[in-house]
């Protein structure tokens, strides 16, 4: 997923984009525990504190999933 989302980004995808089931990519991948993304979502500016989707936020959706280290990584970031 990291090179994806990678690619996506060089190719000017809006890292806040909002949409879909979860709100925005950084709450789809901390509620699917992927690090690296949310690691890479956060260096491209990503807003951690973005409201939306099914869990309101990406520190929601860490702590609804049980991701320590994530939920510690977004703690540190907003």
């Amino acid at each position: 997923h990291y090179s994806f989302v990678q690619l996506l980004l060089d190719r000017g995808a809006d890292v806040n984009a909002e949409g879909g089931y979860y709100g925005n990519a950084l709450q789809a991948a901390a509620w699917n525990g992927n690090k690296s993304v949310v690691q890479l979502l956060l260096d491209k500016g990503a807003i951690v504190n973005a409201q939306g989707g099914h869990f309101g936020n990406a520190l929601q959706a860490a702590v609804a999933r049980g991701t320590t280290d994530l939920v510690e990584l977004l703690l540190s970031c907003g």
